[in-house]
């Protein structure tokens, strides 16, 4: 199975990992990746891996059986199963992704209401929420979103049991994503500690450490996506 070093350290930008094996598609299974593989809405990411003096350019990171299993961006020779390759990720577009990830959970206190969809980009992304009609207060959402991010929070990570899951339903926001159980455990991410908390809720993908980070915010135009639904978009300035 791969290490998820992505998980523990999102800072990590170069890592050392084997081949375990190449996929019938054509991807390289490594031992350990810091490459996020694409899930819950945030993309895989992309750079590239050394090995013996070649280098090969990573498009994205899928989930496989046995681990994460990297996507070259052109067909070239692939390291061989057991090479030491060297992992070295494209860390803007990474950064992006942390940054506008932490600003859609911040966008889900803001927006109270059950999130039925969700898109993560590196300059922005959106939520689309259980949402019948626009409220009046909605004039006042980039505001809100901003003044938590001026807080600078710190955003850390924990780990409840399925069973707590499944005795606290309330922590699960999203409708249309559940969060993966049948592991044993399932990872929350808390935003703010102690009696500063404002959020905590399941989710596997990558965020920053404080949200100052993720700077100002602007948020677009509310979208009509059906008859419930409604799309709020957001971009990092």
């Amino acid at each position: 199975m791969t290490e998820l070093l992505f998980r523990d350290d999102p800072y990590l930008t170069e890592a050392e990992a084997v081949v375990l094996a190449h996929t019938p598609e054509g991807g390289i299974v490594v031992s350990a990746s810091i490459f996020y593989p694409t899930g819950g809405g945030q993309p895989g990411d992309s750079g590239w891996i050394e090995w013996d003096g070649s280098r090969l350019a990573i498009a994205t990171a899928l989930k496989v059986d046995g681990g994460v299993a990297l996507i070259p961006a052109e067909a070239r020779a692939m390291p061989a199963v057991g090479a030491p390759v060297r992992q070295r990720l494209a860390w803007e577009r990474r950064f992006g992704h942390m940054r506008v990830h932490t600003a859609l959970h911040l966008l889900s206190v803001v927006i109270p209401l059950p999130v039925t969809g969700g898109q993560i980009g590196a300059e922005r992304g959106r939520l689309d929420f259980a949402m019948p009609e626009v409220p009046a207060e909605a004039v006042h959402w980039e505001e809100a979103i901003n003044r938590l991010i001026d807080r600078d929070l710190p955003v850390t990570q924990d780990w409840i049991t399925d069973a707590e899951l499944a005795a606290n339903p309330d922590l699960v926001k999203t409708l249309s994503v559940r969060p993966p159980v049948g592991q044993g455990r399932v990872r929350l991410i808390r935003i703010g500690q102690g009696e500063g908390q404002i959020d905590l809720q399941p989710c596997g993908g990558t965020h920053v450490a404080r949200t100052g980070e993720i700077g100002r915010v602007t948020l677009g135009r509310i979208e009509n996506k059906g008859r419930q639904n409604r799309r709020v978009s957001l971009e990092l300035s």
